[in-house]
């Protein structure tokens, strides 16, 4: 099993669908941005997008809360995704099938989520870390009991 962990925010707002035989799923994009240095020595801004879909009740649940801009924590597995492109030729692509995902924006008064910049943690020396992962992983569990997943 390839296993993947995503942090990001959505490109757009998710996508609710029901398989042919009634099943739930919803599909959204995240966007993942790193730096890095180019062979010249500048910095260089990236920004990866990741597919995901989530299946079953998690996905209607899911579907009334997040929103484009909506900062997440995907975990998963990379599964590939044959589908056909507008030429009528076969291609693949690499999908995350979610078994976790968790809301690393906070609510607004609406229900719906705020889009969250973090800022890097200079007292934590995890790579990657910042300051809303680290409150998001000591968050007591109380503060998700209004949430119906």
């Amino acid at each position: 099993m390839l296993k993947v962990s995503v942090i990001g925010n959505l490109g757009h707002d998710p996508e609710m669908r029901y398989s042919a035989a009634g099943q739930p799923f919803l599909r959204f994009n995240v966007a993942s941005n790193y730096r890095t240095r180019t062979p010249e020595g500048e910095w260089q801004d990236k920004t990866e997008w990741v597919r995901v879909t989530v299946t079953g009740t998690r996905a209607e649940s899911l579907s009334q809360y997040l929103k484009k801009g909506s900062r997440v924590y995907v975990d998963g597995r990379l599964e590939a995704r044959p589908w056909t492109d507008q030429q009528g030729q076969l291609r693949a692509g690499l999908e995350v099938m979610a078994n976790q995902v968790e809301f690393m924006s906070p609510r607004t008064d609406d229900g719906g989520t705020q889009q969250v910049r973090p800022t890097p943690s200079v007292t934590d020396e995890r790579p990657g870390a910042t300051k809303d992962t680290i409150q998001s992983a000591e968050r007591d569990e109380g503060d998700l009991e209004d949430f119906p997943f």
